[in-house]
């Protein structure tokens, strides 16, 4: 038991200075402009339908490897790759001297309600990846999924082997029914087809998902935070911009997440070796490519032990795994991780150039 006593009236100033922080914060919100577009330079390169291929603008010496194509989930905006100038992992990408490429999956409406996986991979990941193996004249290229978007590109490379020379993954689902994975018991648990009987999942119901997997420190911790550091303008810039991605989800085409859903949380094909699309096997042991597996320690939404499992499926002799001691959202933004993924990830590929 403690021996301090408490004191009312240092209790009572506590409280009166942790309100008028709160009343200078919320000033200062509400007087915050619009943010300016100030996202890394880039191009639109190729177009199908509601999705986009960019490439962005080389800001450094190039450093003589293959492009690298990021994927990122459909589940939010890739925004967040880009969030600002100082919280970068495309920027730092292309310090590094990389050739960056990003797909852009777009926003689904009513009209993308019966789109399937296979149409995402063998449709317009495909026809992005041929798109920049024709531009450069080349065979194979880097390939970098992240969470959802490392599970298309785990399906992707199983199936078009030679067109994926290096492959990456981060904080990428392998093994959809770890104890520890949260949302797999959420997921595990719905009636997929009643969800979707009515059409596109909205990007609220996904993200109402998503908050209440930790919901007083991604709904209320988070502004006891802001107030704590006070109002200052980058601080306020910073926490507003995070606010605006997580809010900005598209809906998910109902056939896409019914499918999801049902082969990969609820059936978990991909470890077992069972799923198929186009008639085709997805088998994990045809991925024989140099494979870099990047995930976060203190990650709640892809926790390790959903990630770990993928070196024992892969054929390849060239695997490495890299640990990061940070949460799923982390791994973007966070200091810790700007500091030493993209480094990492320059590093393993200059390692491995193409031949």
């Amino acid at each position: 038991m403690s021996s301090r006593s408490f004191d009312p009236a240092h209790a009572a100033a506590e409280l009166a200075a942790f309100a008028q922080r709160a009343a200078d914060m919320l000033s200062a919100l509400r007087g915050a402009g619009a943010q300016a577009d100030d996202s890394a330079p880039r191009d639109a390169v190729w177009r199908r339908d509601k999705v986009v291929l960019y490439r962005y603008r080389a800001v450094a010496r190039p450093a003589g490897l293959p492009p690298i194509l990021l994927v990122f989930a459909l589940i939010n905006r890739p925004s967040i790759l880009d969030l600002a100038p100082d919280r970068s992992l495309i920027r730092s990408l292309l310090a590094a001297g990389l050739d960056v490429y990003l797909i852009d999956w777009g926003s689904p409406d009513g009209t993308d309600r019966y789109l399937r996986l296979e149409d995402y991979l063998d449709g317009y990941l495909d026809g992005a990846v041929r798109e920049v193996l024709a531009a450069h004249g080349i065979p194979a290229l880097n390939l970098l999924g992240i969470c959802q978007g490392g599970t298309f590109s785990l399906c992707y490379t199983a199936l078009y082997p030679a067109a994926v020379r290096n492959l990456i993954t981060m904080v990428t689902p392998v093994d959809f029914r770890t104890p520890e994975n949260l949302l797999s018991r959420w997921a595990s648990g719905i009636d997929v087809d009643l969800m979707v009987a009515n059409g596109n999942v909205s990007g609220q119901t996904l993200n109402n998902a998503y908050l209440a997997l930790r919901p007083f420190r991604l709904m209320q911790q988070k502004y006891v935070d802001l107030v704590r550091t006070g109002p200052s303008p980058a601080r306020i810039d910073e926490f507003l911009r995070m606010e605006r991605w997580i809010f900005d989800s598209p809906e998910l085409p109902a056939e896409l997440f019914r499918e999801f859903i049902k082969w990969f949380y609820q059936e978990n094909r991909l470890i077992a070796g069972t799923l198929e699309l186009g008639g085709r096997r997805v088998l994990l042991q045809a991925i024989t490519q140099p494979v870099l597996n990047i995930f976060g320690t203190q990650d709640h939404i892809v926790p390790p032990s959903a990630s770990v499992p993928l070196a024992r499926h892969v054929a390849t002799k060239d695997y490495t795994a890299l640990p990061v001691d940070v949460g799923h959202i982390g791994m973007y933004v966070s200091s810790r991780a700007r500091h030493t993924v993209p480094a990492a990830i320059a590093a393993w590929l200059a390692a491995r150039p193409a031949s």
